[in-house]
């Protein structure tokens, strides 16, 4: 059982008596440790020492999560790599230390960004025909969970763009594209073809080694030519 899981059991059994818990896993354990504190509580004498139990799971399970997110923001601090996925909206701290943990950092084993995305599922499976072209879903092959961790990243995008054009903000152009996509589709197909452009994002990053924004540095070689003077 995950700490979601834990939760979303008391916040039924909770229900089962009619009261009413506060969303939010934070306030709601709270919210239901003071109900089992309560004597006058509906909550049977029966499940309380159960309940209390999971409370008491729940918040060792915090601890032990506050403590790994604290040694990956440490691991990811001296990685470059990570920090340089940091810089991209959407790849947190998970993400930035899976990828990785999965790639080692270094991406030059793939062909090229597409290739990269479709390791992870992330590409659209094709049927085409002659001269028609039709694009079906994600093939959802590749690495399970960094594709999960992409496509919540590119929902928090998504959520957080509607909400800064609501207010009159402005974005910027990753975040326009995707809401224009959503808006010519739907949700749900706006969250995979963001995962999806965010993929080949972090294959840019990882691959030219700048963070996500910075403008690609260009190396050229000049070559002069000497030509002979006339004697």
């Amino acid at each position: 059982m995950r700490p979601t899981s834990r939760i979303n059991a008391l916040r039924g059994f909770c229900r089962e008596f009619g009261i009413v818990i506060a969303q939010g896993s934070r306030l709601g354990v709270e919210q239901i440790g003071r109900v089992l504190a309560d004597p006058r509580s509906a909550v049977p004498t029966l499940i309380r020492g159960t309940m209390t139990l999971l409370i008491e799971e729940i918040r060792l399970l915090e601890v032990r999560i506050a403590q790994l997110e604290r040694e990956l923001t440490a691991l990811a601090r001296h990685s470059h790599a990570c920090t340089t996925l940091l810089s991209i909206p959407g790849v947190g701290l998970l993400t930035a230390t899976a990828m990785v943990a999965a790639t080692s950092g270094e991406v030059s084993h793939f062909r090229d960004a597409r290739h990269f995305a479709s390791w992870f599922g992330l590409t659209p499976t094709e049927h085409s025909s002659g001269g028609t072209r039709h694009l079906g879903r994600i093939s959802k092959r590749g690495d399970r969970y960094l594709r999960m961790l992409l496509t919540h990243g590119a929902r928090s995008v998504l959520r957080a763009a509607s909400v800064a054009v609501r207010a009159g903000k402005t974005v910027d152009g990753l975040r326009q594209w995707a809401l224009a996509v959503q808006h010519r589709a739907n949700h749900n197909k706006a969250a995979c073809a963001l995962a999806n452009k965010l993929a080949r994002i972090c294959y840019a990053t990882l691959r030219d080694g700048e963070p996500y924004g910075q403008p690609h540095r260009l190396t050229k070689k000049i070559e002069r030519t000497v030509f002979a003077l006339p004697t």
